[in-house]
């Protein structure tokens, strides 16, 4: 599976990376904000976006808001993850059409596991 991982904070995103692709079948591609993720998306649409919900500039929703304006992007699903992770976030969250949200902080050992049962 090819992930682009979104989010502005490196260690997340290094964390992120180690962690899923430590079984060997997942490739994770990481940018640090929604204006590059749309760039590498475009150029390469990938099975997952792993989302960040709160970054500057573009946030998470916004993004997947763009996305699914889209025609070519707006198949591709997309996980949140957030810290913010409120019964009512949750719920607007999902309401933009994504697969699932991570509460962060988040456990790496299990990440990969809960990436893939949320893509079911």
């Amino acid at each position: 599976m090819n992930i682009l991982h979104v989010d502005d904070e490196p260690d997340i995103r290094e964390i992120v990376k180690l962690a899923l692709e430590m079984g060997g079948d997942t490739i994770v591609d990481s940018v640090p904000s929604g204006e590059a993720a749309l760039d590498r998306i475009a150029a390469a649409a990938p099975d997952l976006v792993l989302l960040d919900v709160m970054m500057p500039g573009m946030s998470g929703p916004e993004l997947k808001t763009r996305m699914n304006g889209c025609a070519a992007m707006r198949s591709i699903p997309v996980i949140f993850m957030t810290a913010a992770a409120r019964a009512e976030t949750k719920a607007e969250l999902m309401a933009l059409d994504a697969r699932g949200v991570l509460e962060k902080p988040f456990d790496p050992m299990a990440l990969s596991a809960d990436v893939h049962a949320m893509m079911g």
